[in-house]
């Protein structure tokens, strides 16, 4: 069995569940070390550290972009994936999606809205995901949709 230090940047793969013990959690982790989706490698974790296990099962989220730091075990059997037992996180970057907790998306027959809690304005997309434009207010989403139609004959 070797065992080396390690940290890596990647983005939480899979919900983080309980370890074996109290005070534990494990969860993988996908590194891309380059551009190309081929050259992702999954990363198996697991924590001991009560602090890092609570923040993996209350507040951490898939998809969310993670530095972790901590020991890799490769074990001799090479069937057997190797391990990073981390000691250290830190978020780095909350999931993209979460930006949209804030936010309702509405259907308009061909059309998709915006709806954000925090603005009047209304940005507009055809259900093929081509830009419309901006209603100022709700009340003008209609305005705009016939408008674009009459311009581009529809584009759902």
């Amino acid at each position: 069995m070797d065992t080396k230090p390690l940290t890596i940047d990647g983005f939480l793969y899979t919900v983080p569940a309980p370890g074996d013990g109290p005070g534990t959690a494990r969860f993988q982790m996908v590194v891309s070390p380059t551009d190309d989706a081929a050259d992702d490698v999954v990363w198996s974790c697991t924590t001991s550290d009560p602090r890092i296990a609570y923040a993996l099962l209350t507040d951490i989220q898939d998809g969310d972009l993670l530095h972790v730091s901590g020991f890799l075990t490769q074990f001799d059997d090479p069937a057997q994936p190797a391990r990073l037992a981390v000691d250290d996180l830190e978020v780095l970057a909350p999931a993209p999606a979460r930006a949209l907790q804030e936010m309702v998306l509405d259907r308009y027959g061909d059309y998709v809205v915006v709806f954000d809690a925090d603005t009047e304005a209304v940005p507009v997309f055809t259900a093929a995901g081509h830009w419309v434009g901006t209603a100022k207010d709700p009340d003008a989403i209609g305005t705009l949709i016939e408008n674009h139609e009459r311009v581009n004959g529809g584009d759902g």
